[in-house]
């Protein structure tokens, strides 16, 4: 046991960046996609994540000081500091949990296939994180690991539901095809899209406005360009932080350069992920019959490249920095996590359908409720640092806008609050039925997608 525990302890220390390659060339072998272009494949979804990874970067280190600014000319003070996801993933995999998550999630996704509950192959191990990090913080609350681990598990199993249900919403907003986004922080706002989008579709007028790029770009021209769009947006933002004029540009220039060159990263990491997801499709209809579609679940950063996604969650970090002054009641001060903000619209904008209005009352609603969540949540996390040995740079008490703001963390964590035994009974039985559920929705598009296929032979 200790032996598989380093293993795979070991794997989830290479990063994303070494382990997509290796997985995606073993499962193109096995899928039957050939050695060479199962490698080839492995190496441009690799040279994928490194291309969005800077990217990504460049936008972190560009807001990161222009924000630092905006809180120190308005004389912002809040008492628990946004650390950010990384300290938040180190926090989860350094838990009791953590030790255990890689191997555990592997096999639930394993015997969720079998059973037909699920459509994803998720392969995204290194973002088990998400999982282990609701399981770390029910350790703390309930001083158990078994409880904890019960919670990673039903995080996991509602998340690749979750990614199941919204696959075919990556495939027609986002293009994406054969891929679902089984991710822990993106996935988890999926479900508040879908209602604030069926209590929208309720009311007259407000129903009928739309915005989106393509009526944008027509109406404006090259104005309505997301190069041009970032680069306004980049602008405002350093206006706001103080900036003289040359720095303001050079932050307006360097968001522009941020919504051209992720989606052409993501672009690429999808082609290299089309052979592979073809010969997926090929294996499980030759093998197993009645699954439907088979999905790769992947981070959610290929599909942060949506000009829309980008463009909302550049407009949400100002605004999430005056929500947080003016929330009564909110202790959080956002910083680290403000540039995984898109990270929330990845999957709104293909519930809302490409509809920027719907997607910014989303987004408005998700933040206002990520900051309570994270504030109620910030004396578990700061305890679970202290139990990890983590490095709190002085603060006396951390949190996170990205799982720290997760609302199914939240409701998971707060199952408790009707006691250990009865919330894991309460999150197992809800985790099964939801799962239950997907068999059925998975074999009626198993059916249908049996009888295409029988009319166009």
């Amino acid at each position: 046991m200790e032996f598989v525990l380093g293993f795979f302890n070991y794997i989830s220390s290479l990063g994303a960046n070494v382990m997509m390659p290796i997985i995606i060339c073993l499962l193109g072998v096995i899928m039957g996609a050939g050695f060479g272009k199962s490698l080839r494949a492995g190496l441009t979804v690799g040279v994928g994540f490194v291309g969005l990874n800077l990217v990504i970067g460049l936008m972190g280190s560009a807001l990161g000081p222009a924000v630092q600014e905006m809180v120190t000319r308005f004389g912002l003070s809040l008492t628990v500091i946004d650390v950010g996801w990384p300290s938040a993933a180190a926090i989860a995999f350094a838990s009791q949990v953590g030790t255990f998550i890689i191997p555990i999630c592997l096999l639930v996704n394993i015997l969720m296939i079998l059973t037909r509950t699920t459509q994803t192959v998720d392969v995204d191990i290194w973002n088990y994180w998400h999982f282990a990090f609701t399981g770390s913080l029910v350790s703390i609350i309930t001083g158990s690991l078994v409880y904890g681990i019960i919670a990673a598990i039903v995080n996991e199993i509602i998340i690749l539901v979750l990614g199941d249900m919204t696959a075919k919403n990556c495939e027609e907003t986002l293009g994406m095809n054969g891929v679902s986004l089984p991710h822990g922080f993106t996935t988890a706002f999926a479900p508040i899209a879908m209602a604030i989008n069926w209590i929208i579709d309720k009311i007259p007028g407000v129903r009928d406005i739309d915005f989106n790029f393509d009526t944008f770009q027509e109406k404006f021209g090259v104005f309505g360009e997301p190069i041009i769009v970032g680069t306004v947006l980049g602008i405002a933002i350093g206006f706001l932080a103080g900036y003289p004029v040359n720095t303001t540009l050079g932050l307006g220039v360097q968001l522009g350069a941020v919504l051209v060159l992720i989606p052409k990263m993501a672009a690429l990491l999808m082609e290299g992920l089309l052979p592979v997801s073809d010969a997926a499709t090929g294996f499980i209809q030759k093998h197993f019959k009645g699954r439907g579609k088979m999905y790769i679940g992947l981070d959610s950063a290929v599909g942060v490249g949506n000009p829309m996604t980008l463009a909302i969650g550049l407009i949400m970090v100002p605004l999430a920095i005056f929500l947080a002054v003016i929330l009564p009641g909110n202790k959080v001060l956002p910083f680290t996590d403000l540039a995984v903000l898109p990270y929330i619209f990845v999957l709104v904008i293909p519930i809302c359908k490409g509809n920027g209005f719907r997607s910014f009352i989303v987004g408005l609603v998700c933040l206002i409720a990520g900051l309570y969540i994270a504030t109620d949540l910030a004396p578990y996390i700061t305890e679970a640092a202290k139990v990890a040995s983590f490095d709190m740079g002085g603060a006396t008490a951390i949190s996170s806008i990205c799982d720290g703001g997760n609302p199914l963390t939240w409701l998971i964590v707060h199952l408790n609050d009707f006691g250990p035994m009865i919330g894991a009974v309460i999150g197992v039985v809800f985790a099964v039925v939801l799962a239950i559920f997907n068999r059925g929705r998975i074999s009626k598009e198993a059916k249908a997608l049996e009888a295409e296929t029988a009319k166009t032979e």
